[in-house]
């Protein structure tokens, strides 16, 4: 069988990673890949926005299945290309896409289907946004609609905070396009979760939950990124919780968007806050989320691959069995570049010795310098090191050596992946 995947960071090595893992001998081939995808897969020099040049390059090469894994493609209609010429293809069409694309469709659309969710207000005026604002009060979420690579979220705790926000997207553009238009959300309490679903439209499979950290520094501090770690599996996501969110967000979207005419396959993932009032949807994806998939996919006993292709080619769900996963702890640490998220150094060498056993290094931002075959920095989050043990203690024990153990000038991470969790088994002990 010949795959294609589509994409370059972390995310995609582990979906690398875990489809060879399914079918040793798959015929692997990733558009763009990076350095460390590149020792499982051939990479070709085609980038993920490309449709047309993939699009090519499938009917050239007899691609059997394509899955996609960053959003930006999804949002260009790779999908709706693939279809059109008879290409299995994992992923949402662009209209369904549009479920994470514009945050005031997903809106609308969970306000319709009564998906619990955050009251929120739209604006494309700054000084509507902030007259509105100033009489919604504090603390207030401001959002951009369209895709922020993961940044277009600020918590305003202050109506200064807010007005800073308001100002930055709507006057200074600084999300551009995608920040045109804002949202004015009600602030919720409570711990988030991320939990995906392998859905063919109608069927779907929830997948095990994990908890993101979307701040840069320990303690929940400083400024938001698109994810400086996660773990899996998350105590509070007891069997009771998954079947409400089953019932209450996963069953009534997908019913919404068939309605709606935009059947949405692929992998939605459902953003949530678990509030006093029950769980309620921060936002929805349209992929899978980064970095929750590399602490996720090295857990996941039941094939990936056998799942994937049952939806790409047009298959039902309906009698697959749930999956199963390891009885074992996985937590993710994320290395970044010097200046991220802001003004990200490139060009760092990375020195690394070789991994023990429990620990996978996922691959984000690498890149090989063309001179010295070094292995260097490309981007922000540079790796992703996935600690694997019996407790979530054993795992984060790992992850946090290893990380520590890579060097390149400039690293950045967080020391404290899992703080939650932690507290809840010592507090348990």
């Amino acid at each position: 069988m010949k795959a294609l995947l589509v994409g370059s960071g972390a995310r995609e090595h582990a979906i690398a990673w875990k489809l060879l893992r399914d079918d040793p001998s798959l015929e692997l081939i990733c558009a763009p890949g990076n350095a460390g995808i590149s020792e499982l897969a051939d990479c070709i020099p085609v980038k993920a926005t490309d449709v047309n040049g993939l699009a090519a390059f499938a009917e050239r090469a007899n691609v059997d299945l394509t899955v996609v894994g960053p959003e930006a493609p999804l949002a260009e209609g790779i999908v709706d290309v693939f279809r059109a010429s008879n290409r299995a293809i994992f992923g949402p069409t662009r209209a369904a896409a549009e479920i994470e694309t514009s945050k005031r469709f997903a809106k609308s659309l969970m306000s319709d289907a009564a998906v619990p969710t955050a009251r929120a207000e739209h604006f494309t005026d700054a000084d509507a946004a902030l007259a509105a604002a100033r009489s919604m009060g504090s603390p207030l979420v401001i959002k951009a609609s369209g895709l922020a690579a993961g940044k277009g979220v600020v918590i305003g705790r202050s109506s200064e905070e807010s007005g800073r926000a308001i100002n930055m997207m709507l006057r200074d553009s600084v999300f551009g396009e995608a920040g045109s238009e804002i949202l004015l959300e009600e602030f919720m309490e409570g711990e988030e979760l991320s939990i995906f679903a392998i859905t063919d439209g109608t069927s779907f499979l929830p997948m095990l939950a994990a908890q993101d950290h979307k701040r840069l520094l320990d303690g929940d501090l400083g400024p938001n990124t698109g994810g400086m770690g996660a773990y899996a599996p998350v105590s509070l996501a007891t069997t009771d919780l998954i079947d409400k969110v089953s019932d209450t967000i996963f069953e009534p979207t997908l019913t919404a968007m068939r309605k709606a005419n935009r059947p949405f396959t692929g992998l939605l993932y459902a953003g949530l806050m678990l509030t006093d009032e029950g769980p309620k949807v921060v936002e929805f994806n349209c992929r899978f989320g980064d970095p929750e998939t590399e602490a996720i996919l090295p857990l996941m006993k039941s094939s990936l691959l056998d799942l994937m292709t049952i939806v790409a080619s047009g298959g039902s769900l309906r009698n697959a069995p749930a999956i199963e996963w390891e009885k074992k702890f996985a937590l993710t640490t994320v290395l970044a570049a010097h200046g991220y998220p802001d003004s990200v150094r490139t060009g760092d060498a990375i020195r690394f010795p070789a991994p023990p056993h429990g620990i996978h290094v996922f691959h984000g931002s690498t890149a090989r310098d063309s001179a010295t075959d070094q292995l260097v920095t490309s981007g922000g989050r540079v790796l992703a090191v996935t600690g694997v043990g019996d407790s979530i203690e054993e795992a984060a024990k790992c992850s946090r050596e290893y990380a520590g153990k890579i060097g390149f000038d400039g690293k950045q991470f967080r020391r404290d992946i899992g703080w939650r969790e932690l507290e809840r088994h010592a507090g348990a002990a």
